[in-house]
């Protein structure tokens, strides 16, 4: 039993690759897990503040310099490095044996330590297994390293059998150092460059201390490729299952996903931070070096898979602008993505690990991770003389008579999709916010913990009518942002987000669609539809769904004529009904699909009282006479809701008679003589012989009873 609670939770069928979890004083970490290096108690170009939107799990510190500067002293005012820097996740401490490696000639080697020279003041500095510890308990690391000696992994075998045999000797004296009641972790290093022998001999020595973890050091400093997948794999295999197992120094996304695969949980390493300021970029359409002059006019995003700020909020033609005329920000916006890259990689083999189809996904990224610009280069793009028609199938996207926002057409009916209103505006007003999603989600909070079975269950969300994602893209992004809300209410109260478990209600989003062309065109076109600037939607279209990397938003998609899925879907709490009009989908607006879903959700066979507990909520952007009878004939209680557009009002139905707390104003009996004298009162289903007998089923509705329409 270590210091960490190690508890490995799946090892990927065909594969070494593990998924794990384990807890620190600041926080638990979930692995594969890589750590961005503030080698000086920052990250470069990216603030504590950046760096938890990106989901970073640890950091890594760096004994070596921290002693330089500020120095032992200052920790120890302030408490260690987490109050220092304003981090209140986990962080992890090198303990300066590669630095010292790194100092050829202003440093010298003997049993009890290394002695080198500052290159801030040329002070002559001695350190040992000893005050690597205690400069490391001073920093008040969650996980310490062991002082280790670091040498080429080409040198001879000699010369390695000699420095192996020193790290193992101040291993020994770094676990004393540390003593058994201190809190911190402590993990031992295996070396023995690239000799087998050499690289056995030490794990099996080490894994018999009582380290908290192991890591893999002296890689990544002069081997092949293959060298370095040869000897991950090699020592992996000889250490404990029960303890993490840290490759330190690496790598690329390709060297990353190598080492999960052969067994690896932790990795750091400054080459997304330090490629960054090169202007170059790593994205899951392979790496793109943004200085390019390809990219002068290139108006889509960095990477259309990608929701990071910086995907979201800016093209690559601005990065690129940025890059050349070397401006500060470029590095930071190129930093904060690179990072994000990474952390989505490594939630992405997370996930595959646990689903175990890690074997396929590897298999996948290989390819992809190889990727650059420099060798498989995109098309030049000419500065665009005059908009051309961008189409795919029987859409083409089409600017607004505004010019603020762009729509998706279907040329041969010529509906548009949100032709009035920003697709993500009108989503947020007429389907999100009015169906009080956001509270909806709250309302799970703890869930669990005094809170109602029901809130527990997930909340499933039916998107009829996929079209480009703009209503399950806002149900997601409103996901998110109560996701966030809630974590700065833990921050702010002081609690520990892993202790609280304050987590929203789960999400499941459920999307119906026959023609995948709208989306996949506007995806293509991503810059044109700022909504579509997130990892979802390209997965989606992928693989047919997506789950968020903290597992509480799933987003599955339901291929073909809704008529004949439907009925094989999860019961909805939430339905966002938006085909296309009745004109162009005139079975799915009618009361014979309309009754038979409400038989459907209000039956509740076989599902838990909780789950019935709420009538099923449908939010439509129709106000059509003909739409709201059909729904009323089904049974269906309808209520007027906001206006959007030059729409004065659209439609909300209910499955059952909803509460007086929902709020809805139901259709009452000045609707109802409008309706009787409305020239179009009759659904296109209805002939003229049942007219009567329709026109008495509306009136008979009980929402039209005394009171009804005060709810």
């Amino acid at each position: 039993m270590t210091r960490l609670r190690f508890a490995l939770e799946k090892t990927a069928p065909a594969s070494r690759a593990r998924a794990a979890r384990f807890q620190t004083a600041h926080g638990e970490v979930r692995t594969p897990a890589f750590m961005p290096v503030g080698t000086q108690a920052t990250v470069k170009n990216m603030s504590a503040e950046g760096l938890r939107e990106i989901g970073a799990p640890v950091l890594l510190a760096n004994t070596y310099h921290l002693l330089l500067r500020p120095g032992p002293e200052v920790f120890r005012k302030f408490g260690g490095i987490h109050r220092f820097m304003n981090w209140d996740r986990p962080v992890l401490t090198d303990s300066g044996g590669f630095q010292i490696f790194s100092l050829p000639e202003a440093r010298a080697m003997r049993e009890d330590g290394a002695e080198f020279r500052s290159y801030v003041d040329g002070q002559v500095h001695r350190l040992s297994p000893e005050s690597s510890i205690a400069m490391q308990q001073a920093i008040g690391s969650d996980i310490m390293m062991v002082l280790d000696q670091c040498i080429p992994s080409t040198a001879g075998h000699a010369e390695a059998e000699a420095a192996m045999h020193l790290t193992h000797r101040w291993a020994l004296r770094s676990l004393r150092a540390r003593g058994d009641d201190s809190p911190q972790a402590l993990f031992g290093i295996v070396q023995g460059a690239c000799h087998r022998d050499l690289r056995l001999r030490s794990a099996e020595h080490l894994r018999e201390l009582p380290f908290d973890g192991l890591a893999i050091g002296g890689l990544a400093v002069g081997e092949t490729d293959a060298q370095r997948q040869e000897f991950t794999g090699l020592v992996a295999a000889e250490l404990p299952a029960d303890r993490p197992r840290y490759l330190m120094g690496v790598g690329t996304p390709i060297d990353i996903l190598e080492a999960v695969h052969r067994g690896v949980d932790m990795f750091d390493c400054i080459i997304p931070t330090q490629l960054a300021q090169r202007g170059t970029a790593f994205t899951s359409h392979g790496r793109i070096h943004c200085r390019r002059a390809v990219y002068k006019f290139a108006e889509e995003p960095l990477d259309a898979g990608c929701g990071c700020r910086t995907c979201r909020d800016h093209s690559r033609a601005y990065l690129h602008h940025l890059v050349k005329a070397d401006e500060p920000l470029g590095a930071q916006l190129l930093a904060h993505h690179n990072l994000a890259f990474y952390q989505r990689l490594m939630a992405e083999m997370r996930a595959a690990i646990l689903d175990g189809s890690f074997a396929a996904y590897h298999e996948r990224q290989r390819a992809r991770l190889v990727l650059d610009d420099e060798i498989n280069p995109p098309p030049r793009v000419a500065p665009p003389l005059a908009r051309r028609a961008l189409r795919r199938g029987d859409y083409e996207i089409q600017p607004s008579r505004c010019g603020t926002f762009n729509s998706i057409r279907q040329i041969s009916s010529g509906e548009v999709m949100h032709s009035v209103s920003a697709p993500a505006e009108e989503a947020e007003r007429l389907y999100v916010a009015q169906s009080r999603l956001a509270a909806r989600l709250r309302a799970g909070a703890g869930a669990g913990v005094g809170a109602g079975a029901a809130d527990a269950m997930p909340l499933v969300v039916w998107d009829v009518g996929l079209g480009a994602a703009s209503n399950a893209m806002a149900a997601i992004a409103c996901a998110e942002r109560v996701r966030r809300e809630l974590e700065r209410q833990q921050t702010g109260d002081g609690v520990g987000g892993a202790s609280a478990g304050l987590a929203p209600r789960p999400l499941r989003i459920v999307s119906f669609e026959r023609d995948l062309d709208p989306l996949a065109l506007a995806v293509r076109h991503a810059s044109h539809f700022p909504h579509l600037r997130h990892a979802a939607p390209p997965a989606l279209l992928r693989e047919g769904r997506w789950r968020s990397a903290d597992g509480l938003v799933e987003w599955e998609l339901r291929a073909g004529d809704f008529l004949s899925e439907w009925e094989k879907a999860p019961r909805p709490q939430l339905i966002f009904h938006d085909p296309f009009s009745a004109k162009t989908d005139g079975p799915l607006w009618m009361s014979e699909l309309f009754g038979r879903m409400r038989r459907n959700f209000t039956g509740g066979a076989g599902e838990p009282s909780a789950a019935r507990s709420a009538p099923t909520e449908l939010y439509t952007n129709s106000a059509a006479t003909a739409v709201r009878v059909a729904l009323l004939r089904a049974g269906w209680w309808v209520a007027e809701g906001v206006g959007t557009g030059p729409k004065a009002s659209t439609t909300i139905a209910y499955a059952a008679r909803p509460d007086a707390d929902a709020g809805a104003a139901l259709l009452g009996a000045e609707w109802l003589a409008r309706w009787r004298r409305s020239g179009a009162k009759w659904p296109a289903d209805v002939v003229e012989t049942e007219r009567a007998a329709f026109e008495r089923e509306i009136e008979a509705h009980p929402q039209f009873g005394a009171g009804a329409s005060a709810l």
